[in-house]
């Protein structure tokens, strides 16, 4: 899932947006039960990846997220209207390789962007969660049973010019 700012301007613009979007975030998936697969929070747009756990839609928990974030945004920052281009837009995952292919386009976002040099520098994705060996992510775990084998998984990916 994805989306972006209006006309492509931010949707962070300092260090505390990026923390208050996360802290809603971790609320809203813990109470609707639904999964954060991978994360990654650019400037002006977000990549998740989430897996539905209940029948809960996980739109619940971007309606939830983002009616707050924007509501919050746009009165800090003396604005109104909307903050982003459109719906958010969804694909739906069922293959295990493209899970994985996905997870790795999300995490090489702000390397790609241009944002870093490292992908371990950016600090608005779980990336480092994934390289740690860290949080619930089992199935990784047996395509990559050690956090260095998706390290290279990642960092040898050569994009398609």
């Amino acid at each position: 899932m994805y989306n972006r700012g209006c006309n492509k301007e931010n949707i962070f613009r300092e260090e505390e947006n990026y923390v208050y979007l996360k802290r809603l975030l971790d609320e809203s998936l813990q109470r609707r039960h639904v999964s954060m697969i991978a994360h990654c929070l650019m400037p002006n747009h977000y990549h998740f990846l989430m897996r539905q756990e209940t029948e809960i839609p996980i739109s619940e928990v971007i309606h939830d997220v983002f009616n707050s974030y924007v509501k919050a945004f746009n009165r800090k920052y003396g604005r109104t209207g909307t903050l982003f281009e459109e719906r958010f837009k969804v694909k739906h995952i069922t293959d295990d390789r493209y899970l994985i292919h996905l997870s790795r386009y999300i995490h090489r976002n702000p390397l790609e962007a241009g944002l870093v040099s490292e992908i371990e520098s950016w600090m608005h994705s779980d990336y480092l969660e994934w390289t740690a060996g860290k949080g619930s992510k089992g199935f990784v775990w047996n395509l990559f049973p050690e956090p260095d084998d998706y390290a290279r998984f990642v960092s040898e990916y050569k994009t398609q010019s």
